[in-house]
């Protein structure tokens, strides 16, 4: 288990800084093709509208993960954590998300996202 809450943990790394820097290439890679997502305006996207609002720039800064927890239950894991990031006009801001993630093929591939501000 230890060798996948390793991989678990690079990929939540990665799926925070594919926020910030708008990676639409990283994002294509770790997403199953069934991924949806709970944005914040509480609209719900599939894999394609959430690539496409990936591509456009995001005006925050500085987006860190904090107090992240990771549960795994066989092929399925659970990473809860905080968000913290500087809004455009400098302000500090904060979250939550919850990304479920499923082992596919010997690969960790997230398949649900939910975040809140």
């Amino acid at each position: 288990m230890t060798n996948d809450i390793d991989k678990l943990t690079a990929l939540n790394r990665d799926f925070v800084a594919s926020v910030q820097n708008s990676d639409v290439r990283r994002f294509d890679e770790i997403l199953a093709p069934e991924f949806y997502s709970t944005n914040p305006d509480k609209s719900l996207v599939d894999r394609a509208a959430f690539l496409e609002q990936t591509a456009k720039p995001v005006a925050i800064k500085n987006l860190q993960a904090h107090d992240v927890k990771i549960r795994i239950m066989g092929d399925f894991a659970i990473i809860h954590a905080a968000f913290s990031y500087t809004t455009p006009d400098g302000q500090q801001a904060h979250g939550r998300y919850t990304d479920c993630w499923a082992k596919q093929n010997g690969k960790w591939l997230a398949v649900s996202a939910h975040a809140t501000r």
